[in-house]
């Protein structure tokens, strides 16, 4: 009997344990779960980038709204919104809804006879906004149609293409459409018409107030979303109207406009930008809410001559970075208004009163207590506020370096004003006082380039109603740093008056009356409910910005 050779032995064994364990046509059908895993994130990845170069590709429409030929578009966004892009001056960014998907605007152009007939026919601009309005409506649908054919076609065909299968890829575009319209659905649900109210814009800088708009008249004279879009085609028109230089910023006669500013230490470039806003918004005062100067000496003290032509007046009060010599050296120039020990001054229609900070860092020689000492200076400025209102002549805005010491002011004034920790923030207080905090117009001065990313050069323009001297909205001004060419403004309503808010803030209204009284501050750091005989400006309920 002839002998089997070895390796025929091998590969028989091998081809039987293979029969033994080849997976029947049943179990074949079962992918594991790391398998299922892989197919599950390979069909997302599929979906979503097929959708996306879709939509890049065929889902945008281009319609003409009023007198600009726009092109819509869909977007993937983490955060949603919509951004009005106005080439060559900028984009306008507003939080108009919440969902994965963000509506892109792009401002192509100006019709030249839509336009003309507008600036023949100035009494069209009335029924502008239900000429935006319709065409925006009709953009809208037509965009959503072709986004749903966008979006099916690119799944579908990437499926196709990585996938070489009808029924894979059918089921790519399937999910892409359901992705879509649940993100419709939510865009819906989340819509938030008041968004165009408070716009954030990013561009050149000069042309922001004629795109933003005058505070006063969209508090008063737009309700609706269609209403301000219409207001917003028509700034657009008139900008792009323009030929040599764009159209001056033109506020309501009856706005007082205040630009706060801060933590300049010792930036040159500073000067240029407060006259440029200055001058651009048509301020009628200047609040420096302290650390002007680095070190305080008398040799710095020349930096601080441009004030005097800034062309506003200029009221001042003492950071940790500015010394008494600083304060004196101000107090003798004109259109200066140095604040310190609760002193009130009236300015463009408004009564401020302030505190110089009680700490002088730069020396390191006050640097302990330093915590007690921001609360007595605080003290001391809110017992101030409280023997100018008993006397008749309440504060409108109370001004401290220090946060922690505009805070003691809580219930006794309407707006404190304050910088020192160099980035921007608003926030009511228990007792209703609304305290705004100044980034650094002066981008952190020298410190800017410390670090990898050099800090924001920020100031902001406060808007207040003549007749109740009440602060109505605010624009958040935000430019690069060091080096930098960037600027942003976005615009803020106070809650009450946006349209369908609250209007409780009366004047003459105390802090008992609108829900409690502000507990009286001692010397010693101890309180005793003593109610404010301060109007509080906030209605109760209100919920910081």
């Amino acid at each position: 009997m002839a002998r089997v050779p070895a390796a025929v032995l091998t590969t028989i064994r091998r081809f039987r344990v293979h029969r033994r364990t080849r997976p029947t046509a049943e179990t074949a059908l079962v992918p594991s779960p790391a398998n299922r895993w892989t197919r599950a994130l390979g069909l997302t990845a599929v979906v979503l980038l097929g959708a996306w170069l879709g939509l890049l590709v065929v889902g945008n429409v281009r319609v003409p709204v009023g007198p600009m030929d726009t092109t819509m578009t869909l977007r993937p966004s983490l955060t949603g919104g919509t951004k009005i892009n106005v080439s060559p001056l900028g984009a306008l960014h507003l939080d108009s809804h919440l969902a994965p998907v963000r509506l892109d605007v792009n401002v192509d152009q100006l019709d030249p006879e839509r336009s003309q007939a507008l600036v023949d026919h100035p009494e069209r601009i009335s029924g502008l906004q239900d000429e935006v309005a319709r065409d925006v409506g009709q953009g809208a649908l037509g965009l959503a149609v072709r986004s749903c054919v966008a979006v099916v076609a690119g799944a579908t065909a990437l499926g196709l293409a990585v996938y070489r299968r009808p029924r894979r890829a059918l089921a790519a575009g399937g999910i892409a459409l359901t992705l879509l319209a649940a993100s419709g659905a939510t865009a819906y649900a989340t819509w938030n018409p008041k968004s165009v109210l408070e716009p954030k814009f990013s561009g050149l800088l000069s042309s922001a107030p004629s795109l933003v708009g005058d505070a006063r008249s969209i508090v008063t004279e737009f309700d609706v979303y269609q209403q301000e879009l219409a207001r917003l085609v028509t700034n657009v028109t008139k900008l792009y109207d323009a030929t040599s230089t764009l159209p001056a910023y033109r506020p309501d006669p009856t706005t007082i406009r205040v630009l706060h500013v801060s933590d300049i230490h010792l930036n040159p470039a500073s000067w240029k930008i407060i006259a440029s806003l200055v001058e651009q918004y048509e301020v009628n005062v200047i609040v420096d809410s302290g650390d002007t100067m680095d070190h305080g000496t008398s040799a710095e003290n020349g930096f601080l001559d441009p004030i005097e032509d800034l062309g506003a007046p200029y009221v001042w009060v003492r950071g940790n970075h500015d010394s008494r010599i600083t304060q004196r050296y101000l107090e003798d120039l004109k259109n200066v208004h140095v604040l310190d020990d609760g002193r009130a001054v009236s300015v463009a229609g408004l009564r401020f009163a302030g505190i110089g900070d009680p700490q002088f860092t730069p020396d390191r020689s006050e640097k302990a207590g330093a915590e007690a000492s921001q609360e007595l200076a605080g003290a001391r400025l809110a017992t101030a506020l409280r023997d100018r209102s008993a006397a008749g002549t309440p504060v409108d805005v109370a001004v401290a370096h220090e946060p922690q010491a505009a805070r003691q002011t809580d219930g006794e004034v309407p707006l404190v004003l304050a910088g020192h920790v160099h980035h921007q923030e608003m926030e009511v207080l228990p007792y209703g006082t609304r305290l705004r905090i100044e980034g650094s117009t002066g981008g952190s001065g020298l410190r800017a380039v410390e670090d990898a990313h050099p800090d924001p050069i920020e100031a902001s323009i406060l808007y207040f109603d003549r007749d109740t001297r009440r602060l109505q909205a605010w624009d958040a001004i935000r430019l690069g740093g060091l080096g930098l060419t960037t600027a942003e403004v976005s615009r803020h309503l106070v809650e009450e008056n946006q349209p369908g808010g609250a209007s409780s803030d009366r004047p003459g209204a105390t802090p008992t009356e609108q829900g409690g009284g502000r507990p009286e501050a001692t010397p010693s750091g101890a309180s005793s409910p003593v109610p404010s005989r301060t109007p509080s400006p906030v209605p109760s309920g209100e919920r910081s910005p």
